[in-house]
């Protein structure tokens, strides 16, 4: 192959681009230490090429490649045939060096703005959390402020229930509104009771000693305020809680007998 034709025949390009494997870059390596014109042509591809990389001017190929004919052509303005061709392919490669680096900056754009859809994605659930949990403290002020004014109504019946011996530690206030048979259970000072168990809420009468069940204490863990509200219709004169197993019992497990006051005392 002639040297020319050789020069002509693209590999140059490719050598400059990367795309030769090894024992291609290998040859040309060998042309170069042969043949300063191969020196000159790469010379000239590189320094396209890096122009192009440093934009150090608007993307013009055409401009591009006069400036290197020119310089090729000791500043004439003589073109010759093979050099009209060079022209038109180095154009052609230029102009697919442009396009990567085109699409590298457009992918490059992508993951940025797939990183902001993150980031937007990430704000929007804290934001929705927080929201969440101005609304669950919204919920526990409404409770709180519905506490005290169980307590300042003077209208209820205020019953402290003092610790036993199954929890001597243990004490609760029975707020009894007897207008709405309701009475307001503040089982605040009860410790969480165990795995399958539950607090049952017993109304008592004296005389005989007969115990009535007005519910449970349901859901004792997840209460913020441990303030359960229990329909108590009964003529009550003492009341008393005891540990059950979940589900109630029909009859107090004395044994169990956490907390016991009576009403008026």
């Amino acid at each position: 192959m002639e040297l020319q034709d050789y020069i002509d025949s693209g590999i140059l390009e490719l050598y400059v681009y990367g795309a030769l494997s090894t024992e291609e870059s290998v040859e040309v390596n060998n042309m170069l230490k042969k043949h300063p014109e191969v020196q000159e042509e790469v010379a000239a591809i590189e320094d396209a090429l890096q122009q192009l990389a440093m934009g150090l001017a608007p993307f013009d190929p055409q401009k591009l490649l006069d400036n290197l004919l020119l310089k090729l052509n000791g500043g004439g303005k003589v073109v010759t045939m093979h050099r009209k061709e060079k022209s038109t392919r180095l154009i052609m490669y230029i102009s697919i060096a442009a396009t990567l680096l085109l699409l590298v900056g457009i992918v490059g754009l992508l993951n940025k703005n797939n990183r902001l859809q993150h980031e937007i994605e990430v704000v929007e659930t804290q934001k929705r959390v927080l929201m969440t949990e101005i609304e669950q403290s919204n919920d526990k002020l409404v409770t709180s402020k519905e506490i005290i004014n169980l307590y300042r109504d003077t209208q209820l019946l205020r019953i402290p229930l003092a610790g036993q011996e199954a929890a001597p530690e243990a004490h609760v206030n029975v707020l009894w509104d007897k207008e709405k048979n309701v009475a307001y259970i503040d089982a605040a000072g009860l410790p969480e009771p165990p795995e399958g168990m539950e607090y049952q809420v017993w109304s008592l009468t004296l005389d005989p000693l007969t115990p009535t069940s007005i519910g449970l204490l349901s859901g004792f863990e997840q209460s913020t305020s441990k303030v359960f509200a229990l329909d108590n219709p009964n003529d009550t004169e003492a009341f008393g809680i005891t540990l059950e197993p979940e589900g109630g019992s029909e009859t107090p497990t004395m044994e169990q007998l956490y907390t016991l006051g009576a009403v008026g005392a």
